[in-house]
């Protein structure tokens, strides 16, 4: 299955195994809460998968890589203590904790979640003398003496062997002991990740064009080549900053993340034209409403592969703003709800000033709980933060102002948040203007042709976008999605027939 279906089947468990009955317990109890064995090939995103399962099910998060422990540190280090048996003392071996298990436990007492999820990584990967540790482990939820907490699920992930010498098959009793998913690498999956994750535009729309590309693993006399998702995404990240830096990207660049000397050459190529592309249509003038006829011309008569570089283009500067509204309507939403906060216990305050502090420090102690119990994903986090300095400013305002009465502060304060409520509504009016202005173009250069429907298919396919046409109304969206996206439709289900 791809893994995104996968994801979803963890999450799924993770609800199973933690519904309780009328009296606080499991209703799977414990030791029939299968382990989750996760097999995919490197880097096809099984540890991502496990952190964005986590955040979404408010559930903590124990990480570890079992091939950079030993045994000690593993199932703990061996001490001598005295038992008495039939009235004979003995000295017995027993353990220390496991790093793993106290692990577990710090994560515990550090962010309040007494659930969570034990995420052991590369587990069939382990040296012979921690085999039977790992064993132990899948089979009894234990390390030496000591048992994971309940409350914990186990995920496990290995790699297939064929994609590394030092795999060690399991046998059948644990093998029946843990619940198998299978993971395979499916482009057009990871490309709904790559949307919301801000993945360079130019990775996107050369996959989109070469998905083979996606994910390549060969052996040859030379060693391993391969291409893997988790490089494209630390790629697209340099670029990014390379970008900012003014510093070229070129293929030895490439070569350092795409291991895989003919598909890094291939994309060095298509990045050195995807920039020179980007200068030479002027994207940033057409989505401002600007057309030049020369431009258009030389549009018309170019490739295929050109076109579509044109469009990709213009769609990563779409993706840019909606992301930027995305990430104002969250901001003012939270904003929003502290202000109704600060409404709501305003007739019980005896200074509003005073009290609007208190709400700010509720708000920070919120977003630093959140924080501490790693349930924030990158962009909850940013506008978290960022709503944090409005409220600060606020009250900044308030105090140099000298508004105390309670009434008075209130109106101060809806007045500040109808002037950052403005912005957005601004910012979202430009994206939707900005919007337009590709549909423009693109009716007047290609109509309802193939690169229309490449268009509308990225549109539906990006979170972002897909967000903002929930609140702005288009029609040409509406109209072309309606159309074309059917029409392909239509089409793939007959070439589909044609092939039974």
């Amino acid at each position: 299955m791809d893994i995104k279906r996968a994801k979803q089947e963890i999450k799924d468990a993770a609800e199973a195994y933690f519904l309780k009955n009328e009296f606080g317990e499991y209703v799977i109890p414990s030791v029939r809460q299968r382990p989750i064995f996760l097999i995919g090939a490197p880097g096809i995103g099984k540890t991502q998968i496990m952190e964005q399962v986590a955040k979404e099910c408010g559930l903590g998060l124990v990480s570890y890589t079992i091939t950079h422990h030993t045994r000690q540190s593993a199932i703990g280090l061996p001490y001598i203590s005295k038992n008495e048996y039939d009235g004979t003392e003995y000295e017995v071996t027993e353990y220390t904790m496991s790093e793993i298990v106290a692990s577990v436990y710090e994560k515990m007492k550090k962010t309040g979640l007494r659930e969570g999820i034990l995420f052991i990584d590369e587990i069939n990967c382990v040296s012979e003398t921690l085999a039977p540790a790992m064993l132990q482990f899948l089979q009894c939820k234990s390390f030496g003496n000591h048992q994971i907490p309940k409350g914990w699920m186990i995920v496990a992930a290995g790699n297939p062997p064929e994609y590394n010498k030092s795999v060690r098959e399991f046998d059948v009793v644990t093998m029946d002991r843990v619940k198998k998913i299978e993971v395979e690498p499916e482009f057009t999956v990871w490309k709904e990740y790559a949307y919301k994750e801000n993945v360079h535009g130019a990775v996107i729309s050369y996959l989109s064009t070469k998905p083979a590309y996606f994910y390549q693993m060969e052996m040859t006399v030379d060693g391993m080549r391969f291409a893997t998702p988790r490089g494209w995404e630390d790629l697209s990240k340099m670029l990014q900053v390379y970008e900012k830096l003014g510093k070229a990207v070129d293929r030895e660049v490439v070569e350092q993340y795409i291991q895989y000397p003919k598909i890094a050459k291939d994309f060095a190529n298509y990045l050195e034209l995807y920039y020179k592309y980007r200068t030479d249509y002027q994207i940033d003038a057409v989505l401002s409403g600007t057309m030049d006829e020369i431009l258009l011309k030389k549009i018309r008569h170019a490739s295929f592969d050109e076109r579509l570089s044109v469009v990709s283009l213009i769609l990563s500067k779409l993706t840019e703003n909606f992301r930027t509204v995305y990430r104002l309507e969250t901001q003012t939403k939270i904003l929003f709800d502290c202000l109704k906060s600060y409404k709501a216990g305003l007739d019980y305050a005896e200074n509003g000033v005073a009290f609007f502090s208190t709400v700010l420090q509720d708000t920070i102690e919120s977003y630093e709980t959140k924080r501490k119990a790693e349930l924030l994903n990158r962009e909850e986090e940013y506008a978290y933060r960022k709503t944090v300095e409005q409220l600060e400013f606020y009250e900044q305002r308030l105090k140099k102002e000298g508004v105390l009465e309670k009434e008075a502060c209130f109106e101060k304060i809806r007045e500040y948040f109808a002037k950052d409520k403005s912005v957005y509504t601004d910012v979202c009016d430009g994206a939707g203007q900005m919007l337009e202005y590709a549909f423009d173009f693109m009716e007047l250069l290609f109509g309802e042709s193939q690169e229309m429907v490449v268009f509308m298919t990225e549109l539906n396919a990006n979170l972002y976008s897909v967000q903002f046409l929930k609140e702005y109304d288009c029609p040409r969206y509406y109209q072309y999605n309606k159309n074309l996206l059917f029409d392909e439709r239509e089409k793939n289900l007959l070439q589909r027939i044609e092939q039974l």
